[in-house]
């Protein structure tokens, strides 16, 4: 190999990830703009940025102007908690991804999902008939906190689980997750069966997922515990990198494997139990978003936590801008279109997959 071609590569992978990374802040930066303006008030991308500057300016004109109330007390929080959401639930899949070391792991085999679903079922259908008044009508924090509770419990039980001796199996944490997962399905079931009409539709439009509900307080309740991941994230990077190895190689490395296993876990079960206590359950975020910077851009951990934090963002942001329009004036739950999306993508990744193994 000739003297400064190495460098030479170095230098046009750096390019290249500086021209991704910008292009994927301008995408996300123009969807924000178009899903700022977009909705029953109708309000044009000059005017939105208009008034996003004379907001910051002070001006009193757009200070009461009825395109601020719009944008600023209805859109904006609604676009901020459905951009921390997919920054979180992408983000936890690079985690489970690089955990399991296999591309086709999914923030929901830690049990995170299905124990919000199941702690929200319980909220919606229990505490509705103890307190007697509608889900509507509850405290605001009861149906998050108790979504999040849940999450954090059945991560909680699926570590004990796995762990012994001080050190942590994913296979069995693997298989324990799905078992956990089906229990966890079949008594939110049995809830469903015994809720009346309105519960089980307030139930069911929970559990598709949506950013419907959104507000500065729910902004507020959720981003103190995605933030500091998403932050935080970046520093395992170089563990996840080296257990691409394996777990003992990793170890000669001098990687604490068991605690890096400790805080992933962790990361991801307060990240996605935040993300699904203020949403509901959106599905195929985790896994579409890091295995196609994967395909994109190689494995290195170092690139991939903070551009799934980003890409994620960017694809809820244009997923909620769809399911706002594809059925106006009606919304459709995003949960249902991210699965539409990310169902045949999963697919394709199955048999891309079982093609590369019979090859």
């Amino acid at each position: 190999m000739e003297a400064g071609t190495v460098p030479a590569l170095f230098a046009r992978q750096r390019r290249r990830l500086a021209l991704a990374a910008a292009l994927l802040v301008l995408l996300l930066l123009g969807l924000a703009v178009i899903s700022l303006g977009t909705g029953a008030v109708a309000i044009p991308p000059g005017r939105v940025v208009a008034v996003i500057r004379g907001w910051f300016a002070g001006d009193p004109a757009v200070l009461a102007s009825r395109e601020a109330l719009v944008i600023f007390g209805i859109r904006l929080p609604r676009l901020v908690l459905g951009g921390l959401i997919g920054a979180a639930l992408a983000v936890s899949g690079a985690l489970m991804q690089g955990l399991f070391r296999n591309p086709l792991a999914d923030p929901g085999l830690v049990g995170v999902s299905s124990g919000s679903a199941l702690a929200a079922a319980t909220t919606i259908v229990l505490a509705d008939r103890i307190l007697g008044t509608s889900q509507f009508q509850l405290p605001f924090v009861l149906l998050p906190a108790g979504a999040f509770l849940g999450g954090l419990a059945s991560t909680l039980i699926l570590y004990a689980i796995a762990t012994r001796e001080g050190r942590t199996s994913i296979a069995i944490m693997l298989l324990a997750g799905v078992a956990l997962g089906a229990f966890a399905g079949a008594l939110t079931g049995v809830l469903s069966f015994i809720s009346d009409d309105r519960q089980l539709r307030d139930l069911t439009f929970w559990s598709l997922g949506s950013l419907s509900g959104a507000s500065w307080t729910k902004v507020m309740t959720v981003a103190p515990l995605i933030l500091p991941v998403l932050v935080a994230v970046p520093m395992l990077a170089r563990g996840l990198n080296a257990l691409l190895l394996g777990e003992a190689e990793a170890f000669h490395l001098g990687i604490p494997v068991q605690r890096l296993k400790n805080t992933a876990i962790v990361m991801v079960a307060v990240a996605v139990g935040a993300g699904v206590a203020a949403a509901g359950v959106i599905g195929f975020v985790g896994i579409v978003v890091p295995h196609l910077l994967r395909l994109m851009f190689g494995p290195d951990h170092r690139m991939l936590l903070p551009f799934s934090a980003l890409a994620g963002a960017t694809l809820l942001t244009g997923a909620d801008l769809i399911a706002r329009v594809i059925v106006a004036p009606a919304e459709l739950p995003i949960g249902i279109l991210t699965a539409a999306i990310g169902a045949p993508f999963f697919l394709w990744l199955l048999l891309r997959r079982d093609r590369s193994l019979d090859a």
